[in-house]
């Protein structure tokens, strides 16, 4: 006998349920960077190797684009790429991080070099990219429904670097700030196209397995950072060492 699906209404309380259960914001690692316990040098890889996932989302995104035959996808989803690349002179949210690498001491051009990249940060990335430019297109769209959960997070980030950090800005804090005004249209889009696509069981299914998937890709990144730069640190050959990559002034 085939399953039914889910109501609407019941299968977004299931995409919802997999955030509370799974998303990175219930990592040790975040809990000691919003508590102002990490160490400079532990931002500083937090900001090395987060910038590698910041700079694959337009790349990401491209690769779901160029698979798309419909034109009002492709427009609802060309915003995400120039929020991320900038356009027409405004900037966009890799310039932005890379203003809160220069804050934290890192030299911007080292970070957006990817020299320091953790391996791990890279594959957990580069998979997320392969998913995407791989997957069903409604798989690809479910995998950005992290997005779902995303202000929370930005929002506790913003409050405990401010509160814990010298570092911390206007400038330093403008990616999380204006994400703040862009996720809310991405997710409204986002859960209504899934909502409305996933028609069956077994897309529900696939989709909820791609939102599951894309949380594993974000708690492998922490999971990275904290085995090789909290305790006992353990800095896989290649990836930043601290006193690299430093601005001069920081040197």
């Amino acid at each position: 006998m085939t399953a039914l699906p889910l109501s609407r209404e019941a299968f977004e309380a299931r995409l919802r349920q997999i955030g509370a259960e799974r998303y990175h914001d219930r990592h040790p690692f975040h809990h000691r960077l919003h508590g102002g316990d990490c160490t400079p040098d532990e931002v500083r890889a937090w900001v090395v190797n987060r910038y590698y996932y910041q700079s694959r989302i337009p790349m990401k995104d491209a690769a779901f684009m160029s698979r798309v035959e419909d034109p009002a996808l492709r427009r609802a989803w060309r915003s995400r790429i120039e929020d991320h690349d900038g356009a027409d002179g405004r900037e966009g949210g890799i310039a932005r991080w890379l203003k809160l690498a220069e804050a934290v001491g890192l030299d911007p051009a080292y970070v957006a070099s990817a020299r320091g990249v953790m391996p791990a940060t890279r594959f957990a990335v580069d998979a997320y990219v392969r998913f995407v430019r791989e997957k069903t297109l409604l798989e690809a769209v479910a995998s950005s429904l992290t997005e779902l959960f995303a202000p929370r997070i930005h929002a506790e980030r913003i409050e405990g670097l401010l509160r814990h950090y010298a570092f911390a800005d206007d400038i330093s804090m403008s990616y999380f700030r204006k994400r703040l005004d862009e996720a809310p249209k991405d997710v409204a889009f986002g859960l209504a196209w899934v909502l409305d696509h996933a028609d069956t069981a077994e897309k529900q299914d696939a989709a909820a397995a791609a939102l599951e998937f894309k949380t594993d890709v974000l708690w492998a990144q922490l999971d990275a950072l904290w085995h090789g730069y909290v305790a006992p640190a353990r800095i896989p050959p290649g990836a930043w060492r601290p006193g690299e990559g430093l601005r001069a002034q920081a040197a």
